[in-house]
């Protein structure tokens, strides 16, 4: 009898330990899992929130660069109207005589010549009411219109304040994109380029590189693509349906995230990413650590650390990115306008100390005849140093920004310590600095071109609280130092 009173006993002790075992095991388990999935999906949350916010700065970068593109043609075309002989001739009008129209439309096709030498125009002539043309329209053009040449590309004109227009898809061909202004009431200015010429303008950063972007007309028939086949074709279904007819809008569902911001002409420029693929890494490692959770029940607490630190790493490295991508201006290496009026309104905020701060603005004196003389690459690459000279002037403190163009600005942090004159001197002597080194840096193959900088100063508090009214006072300041002859620096309220 003792011996089975033991024996069911030990039994049931051992039925408890396994029960305590297994309950354990299953409790650790379940909380190991429950850690997991809202790990994971804070993991989502982050991680959508970041990739939509980038995505969304792109959009409008994407929609600033087209729109950039589209009015860098439009100034080209516009310097067309210097030569009075260009809206003064009539080829229709028959009682020109012979040699002077030959004259005139010589002097005409060299203008045209000298505007377009530096652009990948397919176009770029003027055609008469009777479809004679002077300058360069291709015979692609020619063939494309027909006899309808002068007519159909007048009808493309549908701006009445400025008589010009854009158009694309003419009998369905979407290869070209065509500008047309009027001249006069017998003649039209036209010029095409390529579709494909987009392409640099829609480029975007490496981290995005699964995102697809594209350019529609007000028909929803895509202008461009970056994925080869679409140009031509209605937008995808599947994207049309998310956005409808919107002109500024953030979709995101469990398909797809999807930005779109509207341009010029009725366009829309529209970037989307499927969102797998935004959740990709997440998900994978996702499905290890619910394995490894089941087989490891009494180390899956230091496993999913380990693995929340797998998951972490990847997902900041491309947070980082993205980030970086969304604040920093790509070109020079300093703040984009939008991260540098936050960041001094920001440092204004939260300022409960007696600090004080300097807004140096910085305007780039002959950059356009750089650009015009030299080319816009040429131009880009003076603006990158000119990121290098404000990186080399001022301290890490600092914000350094760029505006637009080639406006530049600069928030100065002041110790608090210093008295009103050495803020005044400490701020001058940047300025001086910032001056000679403009001076000092020479463009060109030869050295023959050079930039100067205009600059205007306003102070924290003294002359504004808010970014906007300090930016008010430093722009009337920078167009004093322009009034008094360029390459140098004016305080507000010393003009």
């Amino acid at each position: 009898m003792q011996t089975n009173q033991n024996t069911d006993h030990n039994q049931r002790i051992k039925v408890l330990r396994k029960s305590m075992i297994f309950g354990y095991t299953g409790i650790i388990i379940i909380v190991i899992f429950l850690i997991s999935v809202l790990a994971m999906n804070k993991t989502d949350e982050v991680l959508k929130s970041k990739v939509s916010s980038m995505a969304s700065a792109l959009t409008v970068q994407m929609k600033m660069n087209i729109n950039s593109y589209l009015s860098k043609m439009e100034t080209t075309c516009a310097l067309v109207f210097v030569a009075e002989e260009v809206y003064q001739y009539d080829a229709t009008d028959t009682s020109v005589d012979g040699y002077e129209a030959l004259s005139t439309e010589k002097i005409i096709s060299d203008k045209l010549f000298d505007l377009c030498i530096m652009e990948n125009f397919v176009d770029f002539g003027i055609v008469y009411r009777n479809n004679h043309v002077v300058g360069k329209v291709s015979n692609g053009t020619i063939e494309l219109f027909g006899e309808k040449l002068y007519t159909d590309l007048e009808a493309m004109i549908n701006r009445s304040r400025t008589h010009d227009g854009w158009a694309t898809g003419y009998n369905g061909d979407f290869k070209r994109i065509y500008y047309v202004k009027q001249v006069n009431e017998n003649a039209v200015l036209v010029t095409s380029f390529y579709t494909t010429e987009l392409e640099e303008v829609f480029e975007h950063p490496g981290g995005m590189g699964d995102m697809t972007v594209r350019l529609l007309e007000e028909n929803d028939i895509v202008i461009y693509s970056s994925v080869d086949g679409e140009t031509g074709n209605p937008l995808d279904p599947e994207i049309g349906k998310r956005i409808s007819a919107q002109t500024s809008v953030t979709s995101m569902d469990k398909q797809y995230l999807i930005n779109v911001n509207s341009c010029g002409d009725n366009w829309r420029v529209i970037c989307s990413i499927p969102t797998q693929i935004i959740l990709r890494e997440k998900n994978e490692v996702q499905i290890f650590i619910i394995i490894v959770s089941l087989i490891l029940a009494l180390a899956a607490m230091l496993i999913t650390i380990w693995l929340s630190h797998r998951i972490s790493k990847p997902v900041n490295r491309m947070v980082k990115v993205l980030d970086k991508e969304a604040h920093i201006d790509q070109l020079t290496g300093v703040l984009n306008k939008r991260s540098f009026e936050e960041s001094a309104d920001r440092a204004f905020n939260l300022d409960n100390s007696p600090e004080k701060y300097a807004l140096i603005l910085i305007d780039v004196d002959n950059f356009k005849g750089v650009n015009d003389t030299l080319g816009h690459m040429y131009g880009d690459r003076v603006l990158a140093g000119i990121g290098d000279i404000l990186h080399e002037v001022f301290r890490a403190d600092d914000f350094l920004g760029r505006l637009g163009g080639d406006e530049f600005c600069v928030l100065l942090y002041l110790p608090n310590s210093a008295t009103s004159a050495n803020l005044t001197e400490y701020t001058s002597e940047k300025c001086r600095q910032l001056c000679e080194a403009f001076r000092n840096n020479y463009t060109g193959d030869d050295g023959k071109y050079k930039v100067s900088a205009s600059i205007g100063v306003a102070f924290f508090p003294t002359h504004g609280t808010t970014f906007t009214k300090l930016y008010q006072c430093a722009d009337k300041a920078l167009y004093e130092s322009k009034r008094k002859g360029k390459d140098t620096y004016t305080i507000y309220g010393e003009e």
